[in-house]
């Protein structure tokens, strides 16, 4: 690998980072409420953290934008690396912009690395990747968080079958164990609430 491609490659990962770092919840709240999102409930800069604060409408708006934080900086991620010639039979970069992605959601800088789960913008990364593991994760999402009530829940579970089609539809191996390892760390973002759901305590998104 030469350097004039390691160079793009790093410069290029450490934007996705920063795109990924855009505290989309924290700032939607700070605006409309002059309210700290961090200081409420869970004290995520997710959607299911702003509904609290400010209901549906907060919810869907931030759930849309996060998830175009990943999906719009993936596509970006596999045209430049045709465009530039980063090695696009490795898929490096797509890949790399989606680790940075969904770490720069949970661990913004401009948050002291604090954040949300990486939920939507880890869904918007795989829809990047694949669109039809991303519509497939959706409607599981959207069905469990329906039917049981419980968005954490419902992104755990949707997460974690993303690995599965990503191999069912034949897509390269790295795709495959970027939705794994993905999947994990969000699940891990998720401890607090996988306690909670075993102590009968988890919020639920409705009654």
């Amino acid at each position: 690998m030469d350097i004039h491609s390691v160079f793009w490659i790093a410069g290029l990962t450490f934007l996705a980072y920063l795109i990924g770092s855009f505290p989309t919840g924290f700032l939607l709240v700070k605006l409309t409420k002059g309210i700290d999102i961090r200081e409420v409930g869970s004290g995520s800069t997710g959607a299911t953290n702003v509904k609290r604060v400010m209901g549906k409408s907060g919810f869907i708006t931030v759930m849309v934008l996060d998830g175009l934080k990943g999906v719009l900086p993936v596509l970006a991620a596999k045209y430049l690396e045709v465009k530039l010639n980063l090695y696009p039979s490795l898929s490096i970069l797509p890949i790399l912009a989606s680790i940075a992605i969904i770490i720069g959601h949970s661990k913004s800088i401009f948050l002291g690395f604090k954040g949300g789960k990486s939920v939507a913008s880890g869904s918007g990364t795989i829809m990047g990747l694949n669109w039809s593991v991303g519509v497939i994760t959706f409607i599981i999402w959207c069905t469990l968080t329906y039917t049981t009530k419980y968005v954490s829940v419902a992104s755990i579970v949707a997460l974690l079958l993303t690995p599965v089609w990503m191999y069912l539809l034949k897509q390269p191996v790295i795709y495959v164990i970027y939705c794994l390892v993905g999947a994990l760390y969000i699940v891990w973002l998720h401890r607090d609430n996988v306690k909670r759901l075993l102590s009968g305590t988890e919020s639920k998104i409705r009654d």
